[in-house]
């Protein structure tokens, strides 16, 4: 079981706030990690998004080239590159890029996306084996909510017309799993061996860089991360409902390899600290309106003002839409979130936590971290 000295990370989604534009995100995302090098984070990821008006991080090893130069030693990847409409060769290239340039650096981190391939029917909870969750708390306090599915949101025309921006007409994703395993071959330099001939990526074959795989259940991410013996991070900030089940899924799944000997698991969390609850909480008040956009449909927004998302009248409909996500944010002064942040941590048996802040304004976001660095440094050396 991790311990107090529990690595924290961040994971950046480059929000883009109302009042500002996407340049402005960027210049805050670079403002963001060299911040975060400073105060001690163990890693700094940037997500993949389109179509969304309210968040500016497209391209993950443009953002990550970009922050490799304005930083000198953390670690930095992908949180995660989404595989659905993109190759293995371009995944290792991309990458095999970024390392050749400062080598030793770099997260690869891979998730499936709403274009990704998967053979045969997914299983109703990951499998026979994996844990039955139930909704409320675990017996140490974690809140599990209900699970919510987007699954309407894949079948619509807007996704529809999307993926077909996102593909090449008539391309069809590999499945996942294969996917997967094409990508460290191709990093391994043993790609198709029975070819007849040799085939190798430069730069990319070789590269130092540590593999990840992101799910939000314990469906085909976790099975593959476990099967090859790779990094898993569960996303209990996008599905809490079904954080426990993917942690147990992938460690079912999970074979010792050349990297790990046992399984090794990033959970993250969404939050928002200031220096007293009230504060923190007005900080927090955009966000259910912003994952009402998300959940809707039509795109992240601009992240609101708390004085926009205020004058938004609610439905009981759209308060159901984001409840497990508001219910599991964590907000309120530096103790209360390091304290759900460890109930977490515990609930899970995380190796690492991995943290992820919007607010409208930056300077609160910045501080937002400080003040988490600052406590969870204190714990460590209680």
């Amino acid at each position: 079981m991790a311990t107090a000295h529990t690595p924290l990370a961040v994971l950046d989604l480059v929000p883009v706030t109302t009042g500002s534009n996407a340049g402005q995100a960027l210049r805050n995302s670079l403002d963001l990690v060299r911040r975060a090098e400073q105060l001690g984070y163990s890693r700094y990821w940037f997500a993949e998004h389109h179509f969304n008006p309210g968040v500016a991080g497209t391209s993950p090893a443009v953002l990550l080239a970009l922050a490799a130069t304005a930083t000198s030693a953390i670690r930095l990847g992908s949180g995660a590159l989404q595989l659905g409409h993109r190759t293995a060769l371009s995944a290792v290239e991309e990458f095999g890029l970024l390392d050749a340039v400062h080598p030793g650096r770099f997260d690869l981190g891979l998730g499936r996306s709403g274009g990704s391939a998967e053979r045969g029917a997914p299983p109703e909870r990951g499998g026979p084996g994996t844990v039955a969750v139930v909704e409320g708390l675990t017996p140490n306090g974690l809140r599990i909510p209900a699970r919510y599915s987007n699954a309407h949101l894949q079948s619509s025309p807007r996704a529809a017309l999307y993926q077909g921006l996102l593909q090449q007409s008539g391309a069809q994703s590999q499945a996942y799993d294969d996917q997967v395993a094409d990508i460290l071959a191709l990093l391994a330099g043993d790609y198709a061996p029975d070819a007849g001939f040799e085939t190798h990526v430069v730069p990319g074959e070789g590269a130092e860089l540590q593999l990840w795989i992101l799910g939000s259940s314990a469906g085909v991410s976790a099975r593959t991360a476990g099967a090859n013996g790779l990094r898993f991070a569960a996303n209990y900030h996008v599905s809490p409902g079904t954080v426990l089940e993917a942690v147990e899924g992938y460690r079912e799944a999970f074979k010792p390899s050349a990297e790990l000997d046992r399984p090794y698991v990033s959970v993250s969390a969404d939050v928002v600290v200031a220096d007293d609850e009230g504060a923190a909480r007005e900080l927090a008040a955009g966000y259910g309106l912003w994952v009402r956009s998300i959940r809707s449909g039509e795109g992240a927004i601009a992240y609101p003002s708390p004085q926009e998302a205020r004058r938004h009248i609610w439905s009981e409909e759209d308060r159901a839409l984001v409840a497990d996500r508001t219910e599991t944010q964590f907000v309120g002064t530096a103790p209360q979130v390091a304290e759900r942040l460890r109930t977490l941590r515990d609930a899970t048996g995380a190796d690492e936590l991995i943290v992820t802040t919007i607010t409208h304004d930056h300077a609160d976001r910045v501080r937002s971290f400080e003040l988490l660095a600052a406590e969870w440094g204190l714990r460590a050396a209680a």
